[in-house]
């Protein structure tokens, strides 16, 4: 079975191939469709972002298809990011390096250096059915990156999650999905593709 990844981010495909790995699918992404324009995000919450990107590549490949909606909560900047991380700031046409230097600038002037990586993904099978799955992850920002990163995960150098003295990038991806935002989602969509249930919406 064809199964789509709705996102054109090199480190989530990486993330999620690996994740994914084992459940005998043939992983497309969007460099496979190079006549497919991606869609503009227009939602005010992650579930909105995943479903209209799921539904926007479904209705143009008639593929099975998850796509993922992510971002960083970090509370001393309140309702800043989120849904926004990557346009927030320096904005999403910069490079992953000079958006996480303007991040850790403005960063320098909070005290309070808790944070959540929220994911959603949103799942649309053969038959245009559509299930969703949430993950997330608690954790500090550090000073500076500690690790190199994946191309378009900048902030994975920087985020330490609970439980571990090392931060998201410093990680094997394996490692990384065991706990991470993504990897919790991506658990809870396994669980539920190889679920009987999962497998009659095939």
């Amino acid at each position: 079975m064809k199964l789509l990844l709705a996102t054109s981010n090199k480190g989530k495909i990486q993330e999620m191939r690996e994740a994914l790995n084992g459940c005998g699918l043939e992983i497309l992404d969007p460099h496979d469709l190079p006549d497919v324009i991606a869609p503009h995000e227009t939602g005010d919450t992650f579930l909105e972002n995943a479903v209209q990107k799921a539904r926007y590549y479904f209705e143009r490949t008639k593929l099975p298809v998850v796509a993922d909606d992510s971002g960083i909560i970090v509370e001393a900047l309140k309702d800043e990011l989120g849904i926004h991380t990557r346009r927030w700031g320096a904005g999403k046409d910069v490079s992953d390096a000079e958006w996480i230097d303007f991040f850790l600038d403005r960063m320098k002037r909070e005290s309070n250096k808790r944070a959540r990586f929220v994911c959603v993904l949103a799942y649309i099978n053969e038959k245009g059915e559509l299930h969703t799955f949430e993950g997330s992850c608690d954790g500090v920002l550090t000073g500076k990156p500690e690790a190199e990163y994946l191309p378009g995960l900048p902030l994975s150098a920087c985020f330490r999650p609970d439980g571990s003295d090392k931060v998201f990038s410093a990680l094997s991806v394996e490692e990384k999905n065991q706990f991470s935002h993504r990897g919790r989602a991506l658990h809870k969509f396994k669980e539920f593709f190889q679920s009987p249930q999962g497998k009659q919406n095939i």
